[in-house]
């Protein structure tokens, strides 16, 4: 069954994310956040909660701990005095710039032996899986009707919903 299969391969990239970021005191979940807040700067809780896949209370926790380390700050929203807004300091930039190389890695491991036709190919598989299941039955139609193309190689941080 291709759900137990994709749900195979989280866990696997979950592990090596865990071995990567443990001399560092950060979890793949911790680490999922810091790049949400790297492509999406000043989101409310509730909005990282949902785009680093975790639930509200977990991420009241996983922000007191990174904002603890330095890694995050909140700060009242420029646009909006009254919403609460979570960013990225210079210290969770420079730690993600730090792993950068090595997380890229990890993709390149996961993606050997594929061509880029291939790799573009899942690209586009799992952005309309997402979709149906998202209930996007606009681009769910969209991504059906286009020809993979190439990848862009600028595989970087496990993508998120919305961030592309």
């Amino acid at each position: 069954m291709l759900l137990y299969l994709l749900k195979q391969v989280e866990l696997a990239i979950r592990s090596r994310l865990e071995e990567i970021f443990r001399p560092a005191g950060l979890t793949a979940l911790q680490y999922t956040a810091l790049t949400v807040l790297e492509r999406h700067p000043d989101m409310s809780a509730a909005q990282l909660a949902r785009y680093s896949f975790v639930t509200a209370q977990s991420m009241g926790d996983m922000i007191a701990a990174l904002q603890n380390r330095g890694l995050i700050e909140r700060h009242r929203d420029r646009a909006d005095r009254r919403r609460l807004v979570v960013a990225l300091t210079a210290d969770g930039q420079a730690l993600l710039d730090r792993y950068r190389e090595t997380v890229a890695a990890l993709e390149a491991s996961m993606l050997a032996g594929l061509s880029e036709q291939s790799v573009a190919s899942m690209r586009h598989a799992l952005r309309a899986c997402h979709a149906n299941l998202a209930g996007n039955a606009l681009l769910a139609r969209a991504l059906s009707e286009q020809t993979p193309r190439p990848p862009d190689m600028g595989l970087g941080p496990a993508c998120h919903a919305g961030s592309r």
